[in-house]
């Protein structure tokens, strides 16, 4: 799949996914501009449903507002207000030590490189990408299992890892679709162009797409 192939699928998602739901940290970075509450948020929804991470999030930032608060905060407290978030006391310690870090090594504000967000406890490229693009209004490209998956299921990579397909999309992606791309195909990913039961026969860039990997009986419409 060429630029000009790709440029048009996003053209056509674009207008397709307005009717699905925003993810949340998305929803977040609207609602407020606040880095450290857009990295945060990002941290938390991690292996997370956006209705938990929603939920989680809005509990969380009741009792926290900053870095100096998310450092000095109890572990144990810390913990039981981000539960059920999905490895919550991994993340329950990670945080901690994100908001020292931040107070010590940045003055309690969120760096607005890749190079030193990926430093930060429980923070890597997807999360610090992210961050750049919606706190920051950076380009940046974020991957994640939508974004490799359906990458490479459109035939427009050819990729083994989330960071080798960073790597690829950087290379091949036209700079202006960067920001908007994960937003775009999270929102697909998590309604048409599913894992494992993909909506072939309600896809509206069908004829465009590769259908790299997608079992024929899903080609079919046939979805026994």
């Amino acid at each position: 799949m060429n630029k000009k192939t790709i440029t048009e699928v996003i053209s056509i998602l674009r207008e397709e996914t307005r009717k699905f739901n925003t993810p949340i940290v998305t929803k977040l970075a609207k609602k407020d501009k606040d880095p450290f509450i857009i990295l945060i948020s990002t941290v938390i929804s991690s292996r997370t449903k956006d209705e938990t991470t929603r939920k989680v999030t809005e509990k969380l930032f009741k009792h926290v507002k900053t870095a100096k608060e998310l450092a000095t905060i109890d572990e144990e407290k810390l913990a039981s207000l981000i539960f059920p978030a999905g490895f919550y006391r991994v993340k329950a310690k990670n945080l901690k030590r994100l908001g020292q870090e931040l107070i010590t090594r940045f003055n309690g504000n969120v760096p607005e490189t890749i190079e030193e967000l990926v430093s930060l406890p429980g923070v890597g490229r997807k999360t610090a990408n992210l961050v750049l693009v919606e706190a920051f209004g950076k380009y940046g490209v974020c991957v994640d299992t939508h974004v490799h998956r359906i990458s490479n299921r459109l035939g427009f990579v050819k990729t083994r890892t989330p960071l080798e397909t960073e790597r690829e999309i950087r290379k091949k992606l036209p700079k202006d679709l960067w920001k908007e791309y994960n937003k775009i195909l999270v929102a697909f990913g998590q309604n048409i162009c599913k894992p494992t039961n993909p909506r072939c026969d309600l896809c509206p860039v069908n004829k465009l797409c590769e259908k790299v990997g997608v079992r024929s009986k899903y080609l079919r419409g046939d979805r026994r």
